[in-house]
């Protein structure tokens, strides 16, 4: 599923396999609606955080302790974007993935809230919020290709253009799998 939007070539990735050793993390694909239109929020992370600075993301971090995925997902977006998770209804998991650069598992939960949330990004931890249309990142338009440089190694990446950021990485497979998800499911 991750590998059509996977940075290639992509040294110490295998779709679908975790690493033993891997540390785990969560992350929350959140849709609501916007003026009859469903969104979903990403953000620009500060420019100051060690890992992935400046990239944008899906709220979401470490999971601490015994906490479930599911906690730490909503845990981690109440402290970048000041989400209340009262109202937030769990959908499930999408599928897990490696994160070679940091380490990471990353488990993405997809959740719905019936209305627009407040949110209000951490200084220390998030730059800016983006509220994307669902409509916008299903457009074929926004599927991009680029180059980045990992020594002397050009690495093509596919990302979304989205209110003029890129989304690319993790995150923009999170997001490819979600848009298959929602093709499949299209009319049923």
């Amino acid at each position: 599923m991750h590998t059509a939007l996977a940075p290639r070539p992509r040294a110490g990735w295998q779709a679908g396999v975790i690493p033993p050793g891997s540390r785990v993390a969560a992350a929350l694909v959140l849709l609501y609606p916007i003026r009859q239109r469903v969104h979903l929020v990403l953000t620009r992370r500060a420019g100051t955080l060690g890992q992935h600075a400046g990239q944008v993301s899906l709220p979401g971090g470490a999971v601490d302790g015994n906490e479930t995925v599911e906690a730490a997902a909503l845990r981690e977006a109440r402290e970048e974007i000041g989400l209340e998770p009262a109202d937030i209804r769990i959908i499930g998991r999408l599928s897990s993935l490696y994160i070679p650069v940091s380490n990471y598992a990353l488990h993405p939960v997809l959740a719905v809230l019936d209305r627009r949330p407040t949110l209000v990004p951490a200084a220390a931890e998030v730059a800016h919020v983006l509220e994307i249309p669902l409509d916008e990142l299903q457009d074929p338009e926004r599927l991009r290709h680029g180059r980045r440089w990992r020594g002397n190694e050009a690495i093509t990446v596919p990302y979304f253009e989205l209110h003029g950021e890129r989304v690319w990485g993790a995150t923009a497979m999170v997001l490819g799998e979600l848009l298959h998800l929602l093709d499949a499911n299209r009319g049923h």
